[in-house]
């Protein structure tokens, strides 16, 4: 496989995430598929999805196409992914209960660790498990990170540019290929997400990038060592680990279940900060471009992985503590308190 052959599959996703959205909104909004304003949400009036259906097309046609069924691995994650995203979408369509999904998801992660991509960190039958386990997890991370117009599109668009060129250098051209396609199905798509949003991907998007990206992380350290496998997963996915532990760490201390919509996020934060919509975009885009290129510097070995490990996994922690100190939450929720601290402070 060479350079043209990537340009080419990257040049045909791009071309048909972005006009697929045009018919696919028409579409929704046709039968009322919409996203509509509350309480937990940022967006102020009604947005159609389905465009995570361009995504999804604009990624798997052009793969297929040039890759086609010859690495098992490969075909594997494919499908997988195809049968996540389409649980999404009827998830979009007609709410399914969490977990529906959640054994879906891990039905779908469970084929892809049976086709031989999987941690090996333990070094026995419990990696499988394991694998198995942080795939749905970050999986549902990036579903909860599309949350503001152009947060999870900027995200995906950089951090499988990334992973392309580390699959690419580290002599997995099908992967690389694969990935070139899902960074510019995103960047088709990026310009109907851009605020203010004409279209959102949905669930259909959103559990399709988490899964692809997520499973390539797992294909791209099989096999590897502990340090190198622990910066091999937390690079990549660092946006949506952080923005997963800020979550939950602040919903820990109000009262509230970790895998309800709310606008307490990291996009949420920053917006409180000051930072515009398109601001907020920029920003986790630019953090998962350096989260991207400290992995493929790794992969290079031009930095040693514990290095990056270290680096990345402090600068998590600092992130989510600080992020702790920006108000999201109405005056009751921050002073919310289990019974009997209440009746202490009477």
């Amino acid at each position: 496989m060479n350079g043209t052959t990537a340009l080419a599959a990257g040049g045909a996703a791009m071309v048909i995430s972005c006009t697929a959205i045009v018919p696919l909104r028409r579409l929704a909004l046709h039968w009322d598929l919409t996203d509509r304003p509350s309480e937990k949400k940022a967006h102020a009036r009604p947005t159609p999805y389905l465009g995570g259906l361009a995504i999804t097309l604009g990624t798997l046609v052009p793969a297929v196409v040039a890759v086609g069924l010859a690495d098992h691995r490969i075909t594997a994650v494919l499908l997988a992914a195809t049968a996540v995203a389409l649980v999404g979408l009827i998830d979009d369509i007609r709410p399914l209960p969490a977990v529906t999904r959640l054994i879906v998801e891990s039905v779908a992660a469970s084929g892809v660790v049976l086709s031989g991509v999987h941690v090996t960190l333990l070094g026995g039958w419990l990696d499988g498990p394991v694998t198995v386990l942080w795939i749905v997890v970050l999986s549902n991370s990036f579903n909860l990170l599309d949350n503001m117009d152009g947060a999870l599109g900027s995200v995906a668009t950089v951090t499988a540019a990334f992973l392309a060129g580390t699959a690419f250098v580290t002599g997995q051209p099908s992967l690389g290929l694969l990935l070139t396609t899902l960074a510019c199905a995103g960047l088709g798509f990026l310009p109907h997400n851009w605020a203010p949003a004409r279209i959102f991907m949905g669930d259909s998007g959103s559990l399709f990038i988490g899964f692809v990206l997520s499973c390539s992380a797992v294909f791209l350290v099989t096999g590897q060592g502990a340090d190198t496998m622990i910066a091999g997963l937390l690079l990549p996915t660092f946006v949506a680990t952080v923005d997963t532990g800020v979550v939950f760490l602040s919903r820990m201390r109000v009262g509230r279940s970790p895998l309800a919509g709310g606008t307490d996020h990291v996009s949420h934060r920053l917006r409180r900060m000051g930072l515009r919509t398109r601001a907020v975009a920029a920003t986790l885009g630019v953090i998962a471009a350096i989260a991207g290129g400290l992995c493929l510097f790794t992969a290079l070995h031009w930095i040693a992985p514990l290095v990056t490990t270290l680096v990345a996994g402090g600068t998590a922690v600092v992130l989510i503590s600080l992020l702790q100190g920006v108000s999201v939450y109405a005056p009751a929720e921050r002073l919310k308190a289990p019974p009997r601290i209440r009746e202490r402070r009477r």
